[in-house]
């Protein structure tokens, strides 16, 4: 065999001499190979195929790193800037009128849509190059949530625009111009997440961090004016709920923007400012949603994607009914309870206490049904001793970092309100209702963030456990007689026998259950990982266990959404019980409202988005 005709190519080719005239290998000297665990001698060669290590390997990446830190600190620049102009309207600095503010706004969002419209040209010019997606961004049901949110935005956008018809006569024309150029923004940007939410960008890096980024301080801004329109509503609602209540020692001053003349027909006007209003909610949760879709964007610019196969998430209705029942039983409850608060609340002392007592005693309720069920669900993780997903993924990261994020603006509320009953000298009834309701939310919000957390974490199951063993036989008493797919015997499943030889769990009635096979090594470390059936009840394993699992993510997911309703449609105890407010003081207790309430309500939506990825995977 001629020499060297076995070795690979690479090694022949660079085994082979740079001068023609010498012979191949018996050219060069034969590589020493150093004793396991020596360090390389610095006068050894190196061993044919091996390359060096570029210089420039390491410098490659230090641009990019340079790029995302300079369009990080842009995009915080640009939302500082926006954030302040926003403080200097809403408390009337002189200079900083609503028009200055909607112009910002306007330019920024011509911006990014001059941005989308070069990015979308551009990948139509390339659309046959083979591009790397990332598989767990822009999930089909999140962007058909923003997709029903876009519309009603723009539903928004031309109530708005009937407003500014209104009371043309004194609104500036920014006021007719913002709106239909959020609806133009709304619309383009839908598409773009439609088209390009999973694309991992290779090429124009700078460029393009720039343009995501801006997108994603953009629509933070959209968010931040939006929660600012809904609060200082809620706020001139509350001032007028406090008479009610008994507290007049504070000041019931309204911060009004209402234009200062008048509109025809007065009852349209009025049915399209309320309608504004009521709107809103969904404005706010689609310009926060599309920025973190953006987000995840900006973070795989650059991206090396690993060969890892991402398992497709399919929703599956069927054995749900209990937990599905439960939930929306929970929803219907919400909307009585949500119409009867804003029903009564205002109208008189003993009415607005009465309100302020029911939805207590709802809500405690509800928060100690999730608190339980989220247990049971972690109860069920620690019975199993499945291995985590540890894979570098920026959408699962962003999703528990919201989580435990967001969760923390009514963690600030329930404290302030927990010392507040703790420290005031009069408590009125509703009051010792309030203190076991604000430990709830601190509790039930810490079991819910431990569940989805260790979800989102799991690895979907790719076959079931009965299918993973075929033959499983029982040995009772000497006798052997096969079973289909499980041993009723113990209340074990298939995949939880014990291999052969091996000393198996024996049950009440004497039993034992057997794998069928050879009883190979890999059977026993598996079979040693797992927990025995005696451990596990038959509920908590198999096809029994994932259907628990889905009712429980099914009923968190119904849960949550009814918890989303009562704030975001103007159900605010924090706001409407007046004590906070004696001791803490009305300004700065309505700060540290009017700052952590977005959080809390946002925590319910993306709570309930990452239940239901949670219910597709189990």
């Amino acid at each position: 065999m001629p020499e060297g005709l076995g070795a690979p190519a690479l090694s022949r080719a660079a085994a082979s001499p740079s001068d023609p005239g010498s012979s191949g290998s018996a050219a060069r000297p034969l590589p020493q190979l150093a004793a396991p665990g020596s360090p390389p001698s610095a006068e050894s060669p190196r061993p044919p195929g091996s390359r060096a290590p570029r210089r420039g390997a390491v410098c490659a990446t230090f641009p990019q790193k340079v790029a995302e830190a300079l369009s990080s600190q842009y995009g915080l620049n640009v939302f500082v800037a926006g954030l302040l102009l926003l403080l200097a309207w809403a408390v009337h600095a002189v200079g900083a009128g609503r028009s200055d503010l909607l112009s910002l706004l306007s330019a920024l969002m011509l911006l990014q849509l001059l941005w989308m419209l070069w990015y979308v040209r551009r990948s139509r010019a390339h659309r046959r190059l083979i591009r790397p997606k990332d598989a767990h961004a822009g999930a089909r049901w999140l962007r058909g949530s923003i997709t029903l949110f876009a519309v009603i935005t723009i539903i928004l956008g031309g109530l708005k625009v009937g407003y500014f018809v209104g009371f043309s006569k004194c609104l500036s024309a920014t006021e007719g111009v913002f709106p239909v150029t959020h609806a133009v923004h709304t619309l383009l940007q839908v598409y773009f997440l439609w088209g390009h939410a999973k694309d991992i960008i290779q090429s124009f890096k700078t460029l393009e961090r720039f343009g995501v980024i801006h997108s994603v301080f953009t629509n933070l801004l959209l968010w931040a004016n939006g929660v600012l329109n809904e609060s200082k509503h809620q706020l001139n609602e509350h001032k007028e709920r406090l008479i009610t209540l008994g507290f007049g020692n504070i000041t019931t001053a309204l911060d009004d923007h209402t234009p200062q003349c008048n509109c025809s027909p007065p009852p349209l006007c009025s049915a399209i400012a309320y309608g504004i209003y009521y709107l809103y909610p969904f404005n706010i949760e689609y310009q926060i949603l599309a920025s973190t879709m953006l987000y995840v964007l900006w973070k795989n610019i650059g991206r090396k994607v690993d060969n890892h196969q991402h398992q497709k998430m399919q929703f599956k209705s069927s054995g749900v009914m209990v937990g599905a029942a439960l939930g929306l039983t929970v929803l219907a409850a919400t909307i009585g309870v949500v119409a009867v608060y804003l029903i009564r609340i205002g109208r008189s002392k003993t009415k607005s206490e009465s309100a302020l007592i029911m939805f207590y005693l709802y809500a405690i309720i509800l928060l100690m049904l999730m608190g339980a069920v989220g247990l049971v669900g972690i109860r069920i993780y620690r019975m199993d001793e499945k291995s985590l997903d540890e894979s570098k993924n920026p959408v699962r990261k962003l999703d528990s970092d919201l989580l435990v994020g967001t969760a923390s603006g009514s963690w600030l509320i329930s404290w302030g309100s927990i010392l507040a009953i703790l420290c005031a000298e009069d408590h009125p009834p509703y009051s010792w209702y309030n203190l076991p309701y604000s430990i709830l939310v601190i509790v039930e919000k810490y079991i819910q963030n431990l569940f989805i957390i260790e979800s989102i974490h799991r690895e979907p199951e790719k076959l079931s456990e009965d299918i993973l063993t075929l033959r499983v036989v029982t040995v009772c008493n000497g006798n052997t007689t096969a079973l289909p797919s499980s041993c009723p015997q113990t209340g074990g499943v298939a995949g939880d026998v014990p291999p052969q030889g091996s000393d198996a769990p024996r049950a009440a009635n004497g039993s034992t259950c057997l794998r069928g096979g050879s009883g190979n090594e890999e059977e026993e470390s598996a079979w040693e990982r797992t927990p025995s059936p005696a451990c596990c009840p038959r509920l908590f394993q198999g096809n029994a266990r994932r259907r628990v699992l889905r009712n429980i993510a099914a009923f968190l997911f119904l849960c949550n959404i009814s918890l989303w309703i009562p704030p975001a449609f103007g159900c605010r105890p924090e706001y409407d019980n007046g004590l906070e407010e004696i001791v803490f003081g009305f300004e700065p207790w309505i700060i540290v409202v009017n700052l952590a309430m977005p959080f809390s309500i946002f925590y319910r939506m993306h709570a309930a988005a990452s239940l239901f990825e949670v219910y597709c995977k189990i």
